[in-house]
Order: C-alpha cells, then structure tokens, then sequence
C-alpha cells in the first residue's frame, strides 16, 4: 500500500514542532511556549497530533495485518524503554564525565541535585515521559480498536473514556476540580510512581491519568485512519473530516465551559478540540493533494520527516543531549547559539530563529531517508 501524503505531512508537522520545542536556548515568544496551565498555544498540539496520526497509522497498518495482543505489547514496550533510554542518558554522561551533578541541575525539573548515579536514576528517577505516554496510549487505544472493530462503538469508547476522566475531576475536588496543587491527576501521580518519579513535586504532565483522554485521541486518529484506507472518493472523506472536525470542535468548546483546556492534564476539552483540528488538517491536506502537485513539493519536507517521526525526536535530543553535556569551556549547544542568533532584534527573535534553524538542519536528513526508502520503526 502507498503512503498517504496527508499522514505523513500531519505527522511531520507534530514532529517538528517537537524539534522546535526541545531547542530553545534562551526565552522564545510566549505563543511558541507550552501554557503553563490553562490555555492552548502552539506547542499544546504536537502531542495530541502525534497521538491521532499514531492511531490513523495504526488503521492503515491493521488493514494489511491484523497485529497480534503480543505484538501491540511489545512495540509499546520498546517504546516504553526508549524513552527510558532519553531519561537515564544525560544521569550516564553526568556519572562518566563529571565529577558530580552539581552543574546539572537541568537533569531534575524540581531543582534537587542527585547526590549519586543511583540516586539519581533509582530514588529520584523519573518514570514517565513523552515516548512512554505514547507507548501507553498506543497499546491501550490499539487494543481497545482491535477489540470493538466497529467504528461507532470505537466513537463511543473514546467519548466513554472523555466522560469518565472529566468526571474523575468533578468527584475528586468538586468545588476546585483543576486546582493545580489538588486534582486527581496529581493525586495519581502521587501514589503511582510517587513524589520522587515525577516531573513537578505535585503532578507529571505525561502521568497515568491523562493517559485516558490520551487513549482517546488514538482511537479518534483510528477512525481517520479508517476514512482514510477507505474507497470512496476523495470529496466524500473531505467532508467526512470536515464534518467531524467541526462537530469536535464545537463540543470542545463547550466542553471547555466545565473543564479547562490543559495539556498538562491532556483534559477533555483539550482531547476534543485537538481532535477536530486534526480531522480539520486532514480535510484540508487532502484537499490539496488532490487538487495541487505543487503542493506535495512544498511540503513534502514535512512528509519526510514523518515518514520516521520517532526516529528523528529520539535523535534530536540525543543530539542535544551531548551538545550540552559535553564541553571545554561551557556548553557546546549555547556556544552555538552565542555565535549565531543571539541578540538579533531581540533575545526572543534571536532564540526563536535558533530553533527554526535548528529544526531546518533535519530536512536534509529527512529527505536523503525518504529518498533511500529508510523507515526506522520504534
């Protein structure tokens, strides 16, 4: 089966966005920063995306080969431990080529400075992140798909896993229910994997609650993923993702009237309303493509780039990784950025153009994959 140009290109766009976010050196425009709570900006809907073309490309992949329970595990595993892997490489480098952690205290959100290897990894060692929220909505979105088949008892499922994380809330601090020092998101965070495996010393933003609504932006990508393989024409999946775009959206924004937009909590209104932005893309890319050639050279950079998403979000901050971590005289990434962008216009010009710049160097990369037919699966 032929690659579908407006799933790569959805999922180009979520990487690079990722790309972007993992390079800033110094502060960038407030639009291009995560809401450090309630709200919805830029980089609020990479994850969400990279979960709908997750689910899509697993419909697509699941139309060839019905994947076995142990297969969809064992792919979440791998997932699981390469994020594992990004978490423990800075503690390896700091134990191997630093005299201590006391330069590092980037390695912990929170400020503390391990002490030791083991400290770092085993009592304060963070358990979650991006790659293992995905590994966990994969398999649970998967294997609910695989389970139920149906499309619309897919659509109920999700909206079943919508109700009841919002419900959570409500019943857990009815009078307060988003309070970010007291919600259950954070109380489950508490309990599994505790205080000393999170991000924050009150809540993780890829912690298992949010892994609900999560799960649900799989099983809306799933049904994309159905439209998408099927055979009608062109016109009638650009309504259908028209239609469905515009239909999540609304009831997101009505949704948000009760609950807040959060990607830290990867909220219900926030599921919705990236969800219908996603339909929303798709009708739009397909539109394109169908109409214009021009339009697949344009962006076929970012169809590149999604053709090996992960593979490139590991490798970027690998890369990043050891350009901080090893240096002479200071760090070898803000070297970079100093004798580059800095201070052009405005620090927040300089460091944003630093990102973009950043983001383009992995084009080229992209491209000689794509045109060599290299596709590294995690």
């Amino acid at each position: 089966m032929k690659r579908i140009w407006s799933l790569d290109v959805l999922r180009g766009i979520a990487i690079a966005i990722m790309l972007f976010l993992d390079a800033p050196p110094d502060d960038i425009y407030d639009i291009l920063k995560h809401a450090p709570w309630a709200g919805l900006t830029v980089p609020d809907v990479a994850l969400p995306m990279f979960a709908f073309a997750m689910g899509a490309g697993a419909a697509i992949s699941m139309s060839k080969r019905d994947p076995s329970t142990k297969r969809i595990l064992k792919r979440a595993a791998l997932m699981f431990a390469v994020g594992l892997f990004l978490g423990l490489l800075p503690k390896v480098i700091a134990l191997l080529f630093h005299d201590d952690y006391s330069s590092l205290m980037w390695l912990t959100a929170t400020g503390y400075v391990p002490e030791n290897f083991f400290d770092a990894v085993i009592v304060h060692g963070r358990l979650f992140g991006v790659i293992q929220r995905l590994a966990v909505i994969y398999a649970l979105g998967i294997l609910i798909a695989r389970a139920i088949r149906n499309e619309v008892g897919i659509l109920i499922a999700a909206f079943a896993l919508l109700i009841v994380s919002s419900a959570g809330y409500h019943i857990y601090a009815p009078d307060n229910p988003f309070d970010i020092t007291r919600n259950i998101s954070g109380a489950v965070d508490l309990i599994f994997p505790g205080v000393n495996h999170i991000y924050t010393p009150t809540f993780d933003p890829e912690g298992l609650y949010g892994s609900i609504t999560g799960t649900a932006s799989v099983l809306f990508g799933f049904l994309a993923g159905r439209v998408l393989i099927d055979n009608a024409a062109n016109r009638e999946k650009i309504l259908i993702f028209g239609a469905a775009g515009a239909i999540l959206l609304i009831v997101g924004g009505l949704w948000s009237m009760f609950d807040i937009v959060a990607k830290n909590l990867w909220s219900t209104p926030y599921t919705l309303i990236n969800a219908g932005g996603d339909f929303l893309l798709l009708a739009l890319f397909t539109k394109l493509f169908d109409a214009s050639k021009s339009a697949k050279k344009f962006l076929q950079p970012l169809a590149a780039l999604g053709t090996n998403p992960l593979f490139f979000f590991v490798a970027n901050q690998v890369v990043i990784i050891f350009l901080f971590m090893f240096s002479a005289d200071g760090c070898v990434y803000d070297w970079l950025y100093e004798h580059t962008t800095q201070g052009l216009i405005s620090t927040e010009f300089g460091a944003t153009l630093f990102c973009a710049i950043w983001c383009l160097l992995w084009l080229p990369i992209a491209e000689i994959f794509y045109r060599r037919g290299i596709v590294i699966k995690i």
